[in-house]
């Protein structure tokens, strides 16, 4: 290595600190790249335009579709419903079931409904207009459609009630959407769709956005609801579950909000309908999209399809394949060796990825006193690498690490410092790593130490 080596790794350094959004953008590159030509269907429920107001969302949505991704976008108006029949001074009504809690739209309520609906359209359409203020998209005017999109059915009569104009999704014109996309428009989407006599129903904004999410096979479904987010029994948020660990936790869980339960089940039924990723952000945030997109551990919670049921701990049938992941690494001196034996020993330490019963993808996890933790071993197979799988593994770990007790974890590593880095990890040295691991440390490999609290 050049003796100056240093003195550059510096100046790289204080460039970065220098201008911050340097760094910002190395970090969210591979992502803009990722989402490219994806398709995304983001639902915002009608108190988000009273909590933060359309104007940042609208900009980040302009900012998304500026990047090349394909962007359907569905509101909700229930706060501006109410509104408009206390204006009226008509009284609401609600029929409740297990999952539910429908309104009973009568014809006054039905006009206070396409009221609100045309005026929140309108104002996003309006928004859309302005382009991107102070900035060179400034006056640019990003085209977008609605219509006719949603063929409606209705709810009809549950339990006794008749729900007279509230309804559920039929149909989703999905032809006409894509061709909408493909032309380089937002699809703007309200919750308001017709029969084929033409008459109009009041929907659910979150059934529209997953019978349209599921008739594109969309690649992201993404709510802003006022829902809180669950928690798992330490009391903390959980950011990532399966369809079946979702399922074991609602059996678990009867305690769950109404509304959340509801969006739940509608979303789980987009994800059996081919939608890739879920995400349930908070609606009173402002920039929670951007950063669930744009950062490694996200803001929100992400339901992920049966893919997700392939990221699983190991066991001893899984040696051979971690071995084949792990030896040209170490036979390049990017991992330090591990033999069979000691493999098979610590195999409960080891979580893998599987696609098609193959492994692809390890990870390990080593507990040391003081609520300290060694990720180690991790590594992916180069046919799929870029895909996400590394990051997955790396939060599988630090899942495990939590549940285990563990608030820091540290990483040994040779070549790929700067992988670390972009997810949270910050230099540390040999003196800070816990008192046994210091000892076996190999000073002829020089790993760079790197920790991250959790």
């Amino acid at each position: 290595m050049p003796t100056n080596a240093p003195n550059l790794a510096s100046s790289a350094e204080e460039t970065t600190s220098n201008f911050p959004f340097v760094g910002w953008l190395r970090d969210v590159a591979p992502y803009i790249h990722s989402f490219r030509e994806k398709t995304f269907v983001i639902a915002f429920a009608g108190e988000l335009v009273q909590e933060i107001g359309l104007e940042n969302l609208i900009e980040d949505i302009a900012m998304l579709h500026a990047m090349g991704m394909r962007i359907v976008l569905v509101h909700g108006i229930r706060p501006q419903i109410e509104e408009q029949l206390m204006l009226r001074k008509i009284k609401s009504k609600f029929g409740k079931s297990a999952l539910h809690s429908y309104r009973i739209t009568d014809a006054a309520a039905l006009e206070c409904v396409k009221e609100a609906a045309g005026e929140l359209r309108l104002d996003i359409e309006a928004a859309f207009s302005r382009g991107l203020p102070n900035t060179p998209m400034a006056g640019s005017r990003i085209s977008v459609i609605s219509g006719n999109f949603i063929t409606a059915m209705p709810v009809g009569v549950v339990e006794g009630v008749d729900y007279i104009h509230t309804g559920l999704v039929r149909k989703v014109d999905s032809t006409s959407i894509k061709l909408s996309l493909d032309s380089n428009k937002i699809v703007l989407l309200s919750p308001l769709g017709f029969s084929p006599t033409g008459q109009a129903f009041n929907l659910a904004y979150e059934d529209v956005a997953a019978s349209t999410a599921a008739a594109l096979k969309a690649d992201k479904l993404i709510f802003l609801s006022p829902y809180a987010g669950l928690r798992d029994a330490e009391g903390d948020f959980i950011t990532e579950l399966s369809m079946p660990q979702l399922q074991e936790y609602v059996a678990q869980n009867k305690d769950i909000d109404l509304g959340m339960k509801g969006l739940l089940n509608i979303a789980g039924r987009a994800i059996r309908a081919g939608v890739s990723r879920v995400h349930f952000l908070p609606c009173n945030q402002d920039g929670a999209l951007l950063e669930e997109l744009f950062t490694h551990d996200g803001i929100g919670m992400m339901l992920a399809s049966s893919d997700i049921e392939n990221l699983r701990e190991a066991n001893q049938d899984d040696v051979g394949g971690i071995l084949q992941l792990t030896m040209p690494l170490e036979e390049e001196g990017i991992l330090a060796a591990r033999g069979q034996d000691v493999i098979e020993r610590d195999i409960h330490r080891f979580s893998v990825i599987e696609h098609d019963r193959v492994l692809f993808g390890c990870a390990a996890l080593f507990p040391f006193p003081n609520g300290v933790g060694e990720l180690a071993c991790l590594a992916v197979d180069p046919d799929v690498q870029g895909s996400g799988d590394g990051e997955r593994l790396l939060k599988r770990v630090e899942m495990r690490a939590k549940q285990e007790g563990i608030k820091k974890l540290f990483v040994l590593t040779t070549r790929t410092e700067h992988w670390f880095l972009k997810r949270g990890f910050k230099r540390a040295t040999v003196d800070d790593l816990p008192e046994e691991r210091k000892q076996i440390y190999n000073w002829d490999r020089k790993s760079m130490v790197l920790t991250k609290d959790l």
